[in-house]
């Protein structure tokens, strides 16, 4: 049996899919303020891609910490358009307002994921991808809404694109599990060289 490697997120979407590739896997989120991290990262004039690395690089610092001698991974993504960063809308009105901004234009996913063990960095990677919207009327964006759910609120760019969502794009280019925010097979690679990957 392969040790089990620790997700130090509580995404149900990055569980499933590191569960779905046959991994052992034990979810230990980090308490991360994530908002006071990007402000001030922000401030300091840090790019999309760097904050999103830093967010992982300090989920899975801070759990690696609480538990010697595992493999922590963390995972954070960030969604950039025209130099405005997207968070998780916090109500459906502000998912609206977001498919309004988001709507009609092109949009770059950046997922960044850090393996830490003892506190240590061990492996990094990061990758982009770029996803053009349909041009949406507010009525499409309200059935799309209707259709969807409050459930859609857990997803950075309000849509999920392994659902209803791919319904809203004319054109995406990238990995599907970087936009689903884990960048499934180099981390699948480097798992396999230190024996917690099955095949």
């Amino acid at each position: 049996m392969s040790p089990p490697l620790i997700l130090a997120s509580g995404s149900a979407t990055r569980l499933a899919l590191l569960h779905n590739a046959g991994l052992t896997v034990e979810a230990v989120p980090a308490a991360i303020d994530e908002a006071m991290v990007k402000e001030s990262l922000r401030a300091d004039g840090a790019s999309a891609a760097d904050v999103a690395q830093e967010l992982a690089h300090l989920k899975a610092e801070r759990v690696s910490r609480r538990l010697p001698g595992a493999m922590v991974l963390g995972a954070d993504q960030m969604l950039e358009c025209g130099g405005t960063w997207f968070d998780k809308p916090a109500t459906m009105a502000a998912a609206i307002g977001q498919l309004q901004a988001l709507a009609g234009k092109s949009h770059k996913l950046i997922t960044a994921v850090a393996i830490h063990r003892d506190g240590a960095s061990i492996w990094t990677h990061r990758a982009v991808a770029t996803l053009t919207m349909r041009r949406l009327t507010d009525a499409q964006i309200d059935a799309y809404l209707h259709q969807t759910g409050p459930g859609i609120l857990s997803s950075v760019g309000a849509y999920h694109l392994e659902g209803y969502g791919v319904n809203l794009f004319e054109r995406i280019d990238g990995d599907f599990f970087t936009i689903l925010g884990l960048p499934l097979l180099p981390l699948l690679d480097f798992l396999r060289h230190h024996k917690l990957g099955l095949v």
